[in-house]
């Protein structure tokens, strides 16, 4: 009697689990001669009866399956080792290499940063060197008024004066020429 991956009476082997997929690839499926070859050995084995048959194994068989089945693919595991090692490391330059061009970056923008300050800080000098001319100049005008007002004010009293005097030699004037009693001798 033939037994089928679908077959629900098939006998599981102890240990084993139940096939997952049920459709199996036909000589004409996509699957590759290498999973024709792997589907053939494995179902003809499934398919030879009992758990017994399965179990009955020559253990030189069984080494040098392996054997093969090691040869085979361990050369393409070193191959993809190396190719993976060889990724790696490159990812570990370019990280590297991406950590210094972000470093150059930040350093250009606080280079950037420092151009502005720069900048603003010459903007802000020739403000302070604008408002100290205009104090100087300021000053220079305040002391000329000071001394423009000190000269007035000194004209002013010299003016005054002046006039004080003036009044009082008219009024002396005035006293003389006002007639005086002749005396009686």
């Amino acid at each position: 009697m033939e037994h089928k991956a679908g077959d629900a009476d098939w006998p599981i082997p102890q240990g084993a689990e139940p096939p997952t997929n049920t459709e199996r690839a036909g000589p004409g499926s996509e699957a590759g001669p290498e999973a024709e070859e792997a589907e053939a050995g494995s179902g003809s084995e499934l398919q030879a009866g009992p758990v017994e048959d399965l179990l009955i194994v020559d253990k030189e068989s069984v080494e040098k399956l392996t054997e093969g089945l090691i040869s085979h693919y361990l050369p393409q595991l070193h191959t993809s080792k190396h190719a993976l090692q060889e990724l790696t490391q490159n990812q570990v330059i370019l990280l590297e290499t991406l950590e210094q061009e972000i470093t150059k970056f930040r350093e250009c923008n606080s280079m950037v940063d420092l151009n502005s300050l720069f900048t603003e800080a010459k903007l802000y000098h020739n403000k302070l060197v604008n408002i100290r001319k205009e104090m100087i100049t300021l000053h220079d005008k305040t002391s000329k008024l000071k001394k423009r007002a000190l000269k007035l004010q000194q004209q002013r009293q010299r003016e005054a004066l002046e006039r004080e005097q003036q009044k009082e030699r008219e009024m002396e004037r005035e006293r003389q020429l006002i007639a005086k009693p002749a005396k009686r001798t």
